[in-house]
Parts: C-alpha cells; sequence; structure tokens
C-alpha cells in the first residue's frame, strides 16, 4: 500500500495544538490500520486455502477406506457363494473339534472410546441427518481429538487384520496338507466360512473408519469456510480504513476540518471496531 504524505504546505496550516497534531497523525494511523488489516484478510485467505487442501486430502484417504469396504464385502460374499455350492454338490462334513478350533475367528475389537461429542456427531451421520444439522455438531468438535479418533480407528483395523494372518497362513498350511485326503472338501469349506465372515468383520471396521474419515472431511471444511468469512470481513474493515485515510486527507486541506476529521475518526473507529469482533467471534 503506497505511503501516505502529507505536503509541507498542508503541514504548515495545521496548528502546533495537540489537536492538530492527532489531525496531522489521524490519514498515517489509518493507513496503518489498513495495512493491518490487509494482512490479516490475505492470511486468512491462506489459512482457508490450506484447509480446503486437507480436506481434499482427507476425502482420499475416506474414499480409499470406502474403496477397502466394497471390496472386503464383494469378497465375503463370494466366499458365501462359493461355500454354498460346495456345499449342494459335495456331502461336506462337520470337523473335529481340533481342526475346528483352527477355523474360529477371534472376537471383534472392542468398540472405540470416543469422546461423547465426536460420537454424538458420529451416531448423527449415521443417521443420515440434514446437513444444516451435521453443521452444528461437528463445528465445535475438538480437531486434535478428531484426528485422534481417526488415527486410532485405523490402528484399531490395522492391528486386527495383521492379528489375523498367522491364523490365514495355519489355515492355508491346513488345506494344502489335506489335499487328496478325504476331509478336504470339509476343509475347503471352512475355510471358505471363516474367510467370508473375516472379510465382512474387516469390512466393517473399514466402514468405522471411513465415517470418522467423513466427520473430519466435514470439520476441515467448515474451518475453510470460517476463514474465508474472516477474511471478507477484514476486507471490508480494511477499505473502512482507507476511506478513513482518504476523508482524513482531504480534511487537512479543507477549511472545516473537525468536521471532515469527524468522518474520517468515526469511519477509522467503526474499521478497528469491526476487525475487532470479526478476529474474537466469527
Amino acid at each position: 500500500m503506497a505511503e501516505v504524505k502529507i505536503p509541507d504546505a498542508l503541514k504548515a496550516d495545521v496548528p502546533k495544538t495537540p489537536w492538530g497534531k492527532i489531525l496531522a497523525a489521524t490519514p498515517v494511523v489509518m493507513t496503518v490500520v489498513a495495512t493491518m488489516l490487509a494482512g490479516l484478510s490475505s492470511s486468512e485467505m491462506t489459512r482457508a486455502q490450506y484447509a480446503r487442501a486437507t480436506a481434499a486430502q482427507q476425502q482420499s484417504r475416506t474414499g480409499d477406506q470406502w474403496a477397502f469396504f466394497q471390496a472386503r464385502r464383494l469378497r465375503s460374499a463370494l466366499q458365501s457363494s462359493t461355500v454354498d455350492v460346495v456345499e449342494a454338490s459335495a456331502d461336506v462334513r462337520p470337523l473335529d473339534a481340533a481342526t475346528q478350533a483352527a477355523f474360529t475367528l477371534p472376537a471383534p475389537p472392542q468398540k472405540l472410546q470416543l469422546d461423547p461429542a465426536i460420537q454424538k456427531a458420529l451416531d448423527a451421520q449415521e443417521a443420515g441427518r440434514p446437513e444444516a444439522e451435521m453443521d452444528a455438531l461437528v463445528a465445535p468438535l475438538d480437531e486434535k481429538a478428531l484426528d485422534a479418533a481417526v488415527r486410532a480407528g485405523k490402528e484399531r483395523a490395522e492391528a486386527f487384520d495383521a492379528s489375523l494372518r498367522p491364523a490365514v497362513k495355519a489355515i492355508d498350511q491346513l488345506e494344502s496338507d489335506s489335499r487328496g485326503k478325504p476331509n478336504h472338501k470339509d476343509i475347503v469349506a471352512a475355510r471358505l466360512r471363516y474367510a467370508a465372515a473375516r472379510y465382512d468383520l474387516e469390512a466393517r471396521l473399514n466402514q468405522s473408519t471411513a465415517n470418522l474419515y467423513e466427520l473430519q472431511v466435514r470439520k476441515s471444511n467448515l474451518v475453510a469456510e470460517r476463514h474465508e468469512r474472516r477474511s471478507q470481513r477484514f476486507f471490508f474493515g480494511m477499505l473502512a480504513a482507507q476511506a478513513a485515510v482518504i476523508v482524513a486527507t482531504f480534511a487537512l486541506a479543507a477549511e472545516k476540518r473537525n468536521l471532515l476529521w469527524g468522518l474520517a475518526a468515526a469511519a477509522g473507529a467503526a474499521a478497528v471496531a469491526f476487525a475487532t469482533w470479526v478476529y474474537l467471534f466469527v
């Protein structure tokens, strides 16, 4: 922003009194205020763009979780269909207790202990509540708590998947060892039932994580919208401060300086008050 320079001829007409000093300093002070508001407006817009970019990255991770969910549900359905075909085309007998124990799926992970506000928003999202209601629930959520919830959900799904790998490897080995034996079809059917149940449970864990990511995306978009509103209103404050600079400069050159300076002071005070309100409450 261009620096305001008061001509020497005008300075000579300003009385060397406290009032005259205030009158002469008003354009400079308002220029500083306008510059500060312009910086705040630009800063808020940068934050808004960052929040939008973060939301886009989070939406990509959400899509990954939904893709895992769909793939595992599809695999579960295919395994269930295949075991139906096997049981319909062959005489499948129950396995003995020792062998059947290898095909027992462990208990699912415990439910995440979420912050009550996050749990309430999550329940509303799963219930398909209206957008306005969802925004009211998500807006006050703590971003760090939401990040921790998403991380915990993802780690829970990954830990459960990792815990199943030894059992899956053992089942594959058991099936391989049974080839050519009378109980081979029984073990194949048991493996298919185990895989169907496993994929279904893993899909539910991915669904839970995806829902948390959806909340995070909504929160980031709301943060971006807030910064955009603040940027716009700081810009309006900057315009008011610039108007104060113009009026104060005219006041130095006019005979009725008291009136024009009063207008400049009012515009400047309004700009400062408005910017303070935006900074604290918007």
